[in-house]
């Protein structure tokens, strides 16, 4: 049977959905959360297992056919890998991807290999393990650094992502790159968003696409532009000769949202049509007070057709009209 096919107001087509299964995190990442932490949400306040299940298996015939789990850190769940077998087996999903810090990865790689897992993108914004440190406010990076040897040595493809930070971890741009040289991972540079619970940590942002780009192509004056995958976040690069690639992700300045193709659904159940919008459904809230299935998919349908255009129309239209101060933690990366 031929799967449907979602599109939003815009004419774009909706296939992904990124799935936060927690809020929590074992890192405190410099761009993600204040060094004391956030209030993480009760468990009670948390969707299931068994919700989770439902609306991805609700979406999944509405035409969402790629999954994204992710967190704050989806390790921390104790009942992560039975989530993980139950939606590989849902009807339209075709693709389920990770998103993680890769502390408590390890052990789990062979099963996740098993099950078919599409990719794991690991964050991982530093090959030193003092400058590891500094940045997330932990001392793992032993532990990150064997997780992406498993999954290199079980063949599961591979993405680093690395938010670009000033003072913080411009001296690893280049050695970073230098990993795709031998081996067939993508490395990717983020610029750094205002989702940390404090604000931006800048007047403003220094490090863009643009600076980005120009420092990489100063060490490599002969890295090619290659061919963008359809819907991607990030703009790619190859230097000729290496096995892998480098990808650069506008996140902050949003130059890729007229191909956006993908919705939100965070820890505690809000539907976010857009990273920087405030939620725009309580989907928790319809299923704790009984709604069917089809009263569900209705309302997911009509926040779709009121979907913002850009980041900065959904930005705009916060109704606090306050500045985007989040931890990425709790909104699902």
């Amino acid at each position: 049977m031929t799967p449907p096919i979602l599109f939003d107001n815009h004419g774009r087509p909706l296939n992904y959905l990124r799935l936060a299964v927690t809020d929590r995190c074992n890192l405190r990442c410099f761009y993600c959360m204040p060094e004391g932490g956030i209030r993480y949400l009760k468990k009670a306040e948390l969707l299931s297992n068994e919700e989770m299940v439902r609306i991805v298996s609700i979406l999944a015939g509405m035409g969402i056919s790629k999954v994204r789990i992710t967190g704050g850190e989806p390790f921390v769940r104790h009942d992560l890998m039975q989530l993980v077998r139950t939606i590989v087996e849902i009807d339209g999903i075709t693709n389920l991807h990770i998103t993680s810090n890769g502390v408590l990865m390890a052990q789990h790689v062979k099963e996740l290999k098993a099950l078919g897992i599409a990719s794991v993108n690991l964050s991982l914004d530093t090959l030193d393990a003092g400058r590891s440190k500094s940045i997330t406010r932990r001392d793992e990076f032993a532990k990150t650094w064997h997780t992406l040897q498993l999954l290199i040595e079980n063949k599961i493809p591979v993405k680093l992502n690395a938010v670009v930070m000033e003072d913080k971890n411009i001296e690893d741009i280049i050695p970073m790159i230098e990993l795709t040289r031998n081996q067939n991972i993508s490395v990717r540079f983020i610029e750094e968003m205002p989702f940390n619970g404090e604000g931006s940590h800048y007047p403003r942002l220094n490090w863009t696409y643009k600076k980005i780009l120009d420092y990489i192509s100063s060490a490599f004056p002969t890295i090619e532009k290659i061919t963008d995958p359809q819907n991607t976040t990030a703009y790619h690069y190859q230097v000729p000769g290496f096995k892998g690639n480098v990808g650069i992700i506008a996140a902050f300045s949003r130059t890729f949202c007229g191909s956006c193709n993908r919705i939100r659904i965070t820890a505690q159940g809000n539907l976010k049509t857009c990273l920087y919008d405030e939620g725009v459904l309580d989907i928790k809230r319809l299923i704790r007070a009984g709604k069917s299935d089809e009263v569900i998919k209705g309302e997911l349908l009509n926040a779709f057709l009121n979907r913002s255009v850009d980041g900065i129309e959904a930005e705009a239209a916060r109704k606090k009209s306050l500045p985007v101060m989040e931890s990425m933690s709790t909104i699902g990366g």
